[in-house]
């Protein structure tokens, strides 16, 4: 089968297509035919080098732990990421295949796309999260840094349809104009210099730019507020000064700080958001795809901040 390893820890150029054995499900696991896998931010961070501490990764191994596909017929999405010393490892699905345990199968729903099932496996859980740790009631106004990322997007969507405020920030033309087609209230390109004027103050932040742009973010957020940081898109988490959120009573929760979730909550988490979709309340958006081959690709313009939305590989 086709796979794109990471050779060694360094840049998009350390991803090189490979060619392996089948794989063969042993009792309890079943083989995906992939038709597509998720790509996400952290993949390309693994890939560096970083977070040793936490993922336990030695090149060479194969990336990615999101695939959808077709298991004897069935339209199914799964996870392929591997239990590694008590950690669990994004690897496996970078792949044309992916042995999965059988336990990991979600069928995808009627009228929903492989692209948009695959889209919504990591992310679907992840924004529940994030919507529970903003408690962000209708009228509130919200600013969602790095809005046009994969979890981004459904933020605003999900917010706005609650009825709350939301100013969406991104980088760049092509992202705004997503934004503005999401429904969100004021949208701001913070590649400008006087995006925090135009922003103003806000009751919470949801922040995945991280970086520099986080803490400006949080530097806009009223007393009593909530600053939630999830992303790394600028290269860190943004950290707020502790001693500046207690003055400010801004609650802030960091991706750590969120609730950690066991197979049977992630799989409902799941199982719901991708129904959702199917029923039509959330739009995937899907900014770019690239053939299997070309991972390197697709980290190379993730890195360069030229993607919108999800990345998708198709093998």
């Amino acid at each position: 089968m086709d796979v794109v390893q990471v050779e060694r820890f360094g840049g998009p150029s350390v991803l090189r297509p490979a060619t392996v054995p089948d794989p063969v499900a042993g009792a309890g696991e079943a083989v995906i035919e992939a038709t597509a896998a998720d790509v996400m931010f952290l993949d390309t961070l693994l890939r560096s080098g970083w977070g040793a501490g936490f993922f336990p990764l030695s090149p060479p191994y194969v990336p990615g732990s999101g695939v959808v596909g077709r298991v004897g017929g069935r339209r199914v999405v799964a996870d392929t990421k591997q239990d590694v010393g008590g950690a669990e490892v994004p690897v496996g699905g970078y792949a044309s295949r992916a042995v999965v345990p059988s336990s990991e199968l979600i069928p995808v729903p009627a009228g929903l796309g492989d692209h948009a099932a695959v889209a919504l496996l990591h992310d679907g859980p992840t924004v529940q999260l994030l919507l529970e740790a903003v408690s962000a009631t209708a009228g509130s106004r919200v600013l969602v840094m790095a809005a046009a990322g994969g979890a981004g997007v459904l933020l605003v969507q999900e917010l706005t349809r609650r009825g709350v405020e939301v100013v969406a920030a991104a980088r760049g033309a092509s992202k705004t104009e997503v934004l503005r087609s999401l429904g969100a209230a004021q949208v701001v390109d913070y590649g400008e210099p006087d995006w925090a004027d135009r922003v103003g103050t806000v009751g919470a932040v949801l922040d995945g730019a991280g970086s520099a742009l986080g803490r400006a973010a949080f530097s806009l957020v009223a007393d009593g507020g909530r600053f939630v940081s999830y992303g790394t898109a600028g290269g860190e988490f943004a950290v707020p000064d502790a001693s500046d959120a207690a003055r400010r009573g801004i609650a802030v929760t960091g991706l750590t700080d969120l609730p950690r979730l066991d197979r049977a909550r992630r799989r409902e988490l799941v199982e719901r958001t991708l129904e959702e979709a199917a029923a039509g309340r959330y739009r995937t958006v899907i900014g770019q795809t690239f053939p299997l081959e070309h991972a390197a690709d697709a980290h190379a313009a993730i890195e360069a901040r030229k993607t919108v939305g999800k990345t998708l590989l198709v093998p």
